[in-house]
């Protein structure tokens, strides 16, 4: 454990004895990094990060104060204290604050194999970022470059609450990105591709990412435009995540109680096709998105949100789970490593064999999602397939429908899952959007 942070605590226990409060919680977080830019072979950016925080919640029966602070000496944690505590003091009662029950809490949180500290020099991380770019600009048709960015953090954090609870969370999450143009003629496109990983061994090649993204620029040279119609849509892995995080955006118990969902009042309603369900499997060791315990210091666990097509419970922490009267599902903070059960095989090839006629999906645009009535809009650009083949790039068109109809006309999953995000799953097939394009 971080002695640091733990003498930080300590003082901070102390210095709350002199307060007449009910609880409190207590995060304390330490990290440091390096990110470097270069473009065009040339460095732009290189920094160095070192932070610090220190965040208390305060509560005096059912009011609650909340104040933070970048500096760890002991006057500015008794002046963050005495904030909260001013705070506290003044705010209007609230039914719905206050602790999740200690049988809940954390007190011996799993080792999950999540922190890989990349002692990185300066010079091999610009060396780094330098051959993935150059990698990228040998390739034909790319004669510009956004850039390439490699970064490094790693950190701990110290959880402390008024039952005894006292835990550290380490990580670490390394990355590597470049952005490029492509270009023939008049036609420009631009493209993006990187490497995540929380052990800096398991990151790609600079060189695979260089040529990558190459490749995917590249390949948008040429596009067209489409007829309005309707159609089969693919999403691809780097996409497919986002429809289920509008899923859980839905569950979530703060928008159940606002009633500001499209899925109101769902438990045990269909949401998806049988057979397809969504588990969070929090506790999985040295995975991206794994975590041991919410911000509320309660144990994460394994569960289904929804269960082979039904909805099986609401996404909460605790003070959403006072507001529907529920027990909290973990979840304060967010959601951590959902993975998509399904029975089909295959990924994005096979899938566009399937599919036989259709529209691929590579890039969204715009935030056109309605949370409340679920109506779904966004710019997007991709490839048309006709007889089970991509015939060419596709731009300046438009996809829509509405989130229940789409979550409903999933006809398939791929097994081409994105490893890099929060979120685990392959390419999403849909049996029918809306395609707006050409008249």
């Amino acid at each position: 454990m971080s002695s640091s942070l733990e003498n930080t605590a300590q003082l901070a226990i102390d210095l709350l004895k002199k307060h007449d409060i009910t609880d409190y919680e207590i995060s304390l977080s330490s990290s440091s990094g390096i990110s470097t830019a270069v473009r065009l072979g040339k460095v732009e950016t290189l920094e160095y990060h070192l932070d610090k925080s220190f965040d208390i919640n305060i509560y005096m029966g059912n009011k609650k104060g909340h104040a933070s602070s970048l500096d760890l000496s002991r006057q500015s944690i008794s002046k963050t204290i005495e904030s909260a505590c001013l705070i506290a003091k003044y705010t209007q009662n609230d039914e719905f604050n206050g602790l999740a029950p200690k049988e809940l809490m954390a007190f011996n949180p799993p080792d999950l194999d999540l922190y890989y500290p990349w002692n990185l020099d300066p010079s091999d991380s610009i060396e780094l970022a330098m051959r993935c770019e150059a990698k990228a600009l040998e390739q034909e048709y790319i004669n510009n470059s956004d850039g390439a960015e490699l970064s490094s953090f790693q950190g701990k954090g110290l959880y402390v609450n008024s039952h005894g609870m006292m835990a550290v969370q380490k990580g670490a999450k390394h990355s590597l990105h470049c952005s490029i143009i492509a270009k023939q003629g008049k036609d420009m496109q631009t493209a993006y591709e990187y490497t995540s990983a929380l052990d800096s061994n398991d990151l790609e090649l600079p060189e695979a990412i260089g040529q990558k993204v190459a490749k995917l620029a590249i390949n948008k040279l040429g596009a067209r435009s489409l007829i309005s119609q309707k159609c089969s849509v693919i999403f691809t892995p780097r996409l497919s995540g986002g429809l289920f995080a509008q899923l859980m955006s839905a569950l979530s118990g703060a928008r159940q109680y606002k009633k500001s969902t499209f899925l109101l009042g769902s438990i045990e309603q269909k949401v998806m096709p049988s057979g397809i369900s969504l588990l969070e499997n929090p506790l999985i060791k040295k995975t991206i998105g794994a975590k041991p315990f919410d911000q509320d210091g309660v144990l994460k666990r394994r569960q289904y949100f929804v269960k082979d097509g039904q909805v099986q419970s609401y996404i909460m922490g605790q003070y959403s789970a006072n507001q529907l009267g529920l027990k909290t599902t973990a979840n304060a903070g967010g959601i951590n490593n959902v993975m998509i059960e399904h029975g089909f095989e295959g990924g994005l090839d096979e899938m566009i064999k399937d599919m036989h006629q259709g529209l691929v999906v590579t890039e969204l645009m715009g935030q056109g999602v309605n949370d409340i009535t679920g109506d779904y809009s966004r710019g997007a650009l991709g490839f048309w397939v006709d007889n089970g083949k991509i015939q060419y790039p596709v731009s300046g068109i438009t996809i829509a429908g509405n989130l229940k109809e789409i979550l409903l006309g999933v006809e398939r999953i791929g097994s081409d899952i994105d490893h890099r995000s929060n979120i685990k799953v392959g390419s999403v097939l849909v049996n029918q959007m809306t395609i707006a394009g050409e008249a």
